[in-house]
């Protein structure tokens, strides 16, 4: 007689480079810091226990942080220096890392059922907790360095050959890799030529409580907007793949051409840090480029956001733009339609999974501003058709309910429970 596999008691999520609770568009920090956050909450609001370890980069931060609702929390971990490094770097700091976790669990006392693993860098943490505790591993990429070599335009953009090798590893060791949509599973078979067996295949969340459509007007207001201005909106990290400039070179052409489209119009341009002293070179080449385009009144960089101001910024614009290069899925996309908000997008990975064409927004080509300018345009001036897409935009967010996508999630956590019960009873028959 066969007993249900029950479901797991505490799980250990694995988040080593990036804070979940960071702001959104830090030089590290979009859509994986959100996904682990808000899974881990809905996992908490099921009374599954939830351990999110990432590593501390802030000496004065509290070490375990009480923020992912009763049965979630995020343990700092102390390895290498406490501030921000590179993400190459991080790899230095691993095997502190690993101890880090190891001592924390043994002093609490808890054993852990299952390990779910984000990003390379925790896949490689992964499996070295996992030869100390005995339990499976499920693994979530977010972003692959094969796909970034792909449309690398430069070196500088490449993928290094340690992540290649790291992500090599974690595709072979994992108990269940999890894809973001269909296009995302293919990579990792023509790609990594990974064991399709273990490919699960489970779109991200979002939470429709918080973005949900609200008063246009009234969140102009929150958010500093002129009640008769237009909004375009971006958000992001500031870096060469989002194709920030595209959408840069689109509006200097509407500007050029339809200057009457532009004259109450401004573009957010959240992510970054636009004020520092020591920015981004990607920054820095952009605030140079809004110049050069003479378009300095019509954009505006406002650096990165809480998590929590976003539902406004997106309630309170026309469009979200997502001209990107590569996205593995597209989290800003999914919460912009949650919001009633048409999303403009690069036909590219995720997006051109997410988004769908004349439905809830619009498909481009990618590194494409007169493609872009023209749908922009379209919905700057074509309030009925922007009220269609919202509409639909809405209806479509509704499949991606965090409880619908935790449940699938369980089933997969369930099965791989049950087939390392399964390898352990075969050791004891033998």
């Amino acid at each position: 007689m066969t007993h249900p596999t029950p479901p797991p008691h505490r799980i250990a999520m694995l988040s080593v480079h990036t804070c979940p609770l960071a702001m959104l568009g830090g030089k590290k920090t979009g859509g994986m810091n959100v996904y682990v956050r808000d899974f881990s909450r809905e996992l908490s609001r099921r009374g599954i226990q939830v351990d999110v370890f990432t590593r501390s980069q802030d000496d004065c931060q509290p070490r375990v942080v009480h923020d992912l609702g009763e049965n979630g929390r995020v343990i700092h971990i102390v390895a290498g220096p406490q501030k921000p490094i590179p993400v190459a770097d991080v790899q230095n700091h691993l095997d502190e890392f690993v101890e880090g976790v190891l001592n924390f669990a043994r002093n609490a006392n808890i054993r852990y059922d299952l390990i779910h693993s984000h990003y390379w860098l925790s896949g490689l943490v992964a499996e070295r907790l996992r030869d100390a505790w005995d339990v499976p591993i499920v693994h979530m990429f977010h972003t692959l360095g094969r796909m970034k070599n792909r449309i690398a335009t430069d070196d500088s953009q490449r993928a290094s050959p340690a992540r290649i090798a790291g992500e090599n590893r974690v595709m072979s060791i994992a108990d269940r890799l999890i894809a973001a949509t269909p296009a995302e599973e293919a990579q990792f078979q023509w790609l990594y030529g990974a064991d399709m067996n273990k490919v699960a295949t489970i779109p991200p969340g979002v939470d429709l409580e918080r973005f949900t459509p609200t008063p246009q007007q009234a969140a102009k207001r929150q958010v500093n907007i002129p009640s008769h201005h237009q909004n375009i909106m971006f958000a992001g990290r500031i870096e060469p793949l989002k194709g920030i400039d595209t959408l840069l070179k689109a509006m200097a052409l509407i500007q050029k051409c339809r200057p009457e489209a532009v004259q109450n119009v401004c573009v957010a341009i959240i992510g970054g840090d636009p004020w520092s002293e020591d920015r981004s070179e990607e920054m820095a080449r952009l605030q140079a480029m809004r110049q050069e385009l003479g378009i300095h009144d019509l954009v505006t960089f406002l650096g990165a956001k809480d998590q929590n101001t976003l539902p406004n910024y997106y309630a309170a614009a026309e469009m979200v733009i997502m001209p990107s290069h590569y996205e593995s899925f597209g989290m800003v996309a999914l919460e912009a339609m949650a919001m009633g908000t048409p999303v403009i997008a690069s036909e590219v990975g995720g997006l051109a999974f997410l988004v769908k064409d004349g439905v809830n927004g619009y498909h481009v080509p990618s590194r494409n501003p007169e493609a872009l300018a023209e749908r922009i345009y379209e919905l700057l001036t074509d309030p009925a058709c922007r009220q269609q897409l919202s509409k639909q935009a809405r209806e479509h967010a509704q499949q991606y309910a965090w409880p619908k996508i935790v449940e699938r999630m369980m089933r997969v956590y369930e099965d791989v429970i049950r087939e390392r019960n399964t390898i352990h009873g075969l050791r004891i028959t033998d």
